[in-house]
């Protein structure tokens, strides 16, 4: 079963139990994920979001926008509305892969960097490229930067 029927059958879940607030939530990546299909078709791509890492990326993108919200909202003194912010983000992520511990990373970072024969700070867009296809959704590629840097550097 792939992450589109993960999310419709937590659709028709959550609208058995009466779950407002994840129902909601859910209605949201739907209209992200059906949003993405369209400019996918309209950029000249004939298929949809099929692979379930471009969906991941979807939600990413979601988990990220909700986050700098939750800043803005603490920020203006409206916890209550941070804390709605986190709840969707916390229904967001629960169909996302868990992401790496900062070791985990390291480690793959380093298996990379080995496995590609990278020496030096030239060849980190190599190492990035190859992180993002073998560990899309499961790593902050900001951090993952950060450390493919020191790694080479």
């Amino acid at each position: 079963m792939g992450l589109r029927d993960d999310v419709s059958a937590a659709l028709k879940e959550a609208m058995k139990s009466g779950d407002k607030k994840k129902l909601g939530t859910i209605r949201l990546m739907q209209a992200a994920i059906k949003d993405k299909d369209i400019n996918s078709r309209t950029d000249g791509h004939d298929s949809a979001l099929t692979p379930d890492s471009g969906l991941v990326d979807v939600f990413a993108r979601m988990v990220k926008q909700r986050l700098d919200s939750v800043a803005a909202y603490e920020q203006g003194g409206r916890p209550e509305l941070a804390q709605n912010e986190r709840d969707e983000i916390a229904v967001i992520q629960s169909f996302m892969p868990k992401q790496m511990s900062e070791e985990e990373a390291k480690a793959a970072a380093a298996a990379v960097i080995a496995s590609l024969g990278a020496g030096g700070i030239k060849d980190m867009g190599k190492v990035m490229a190859e992180l993002k296809l073998r560990h899309a959704g499961q790593m902050d590629m900001a951090k993952a930067g950060a450390i493919v840097k020191s790694l080479l550097g």
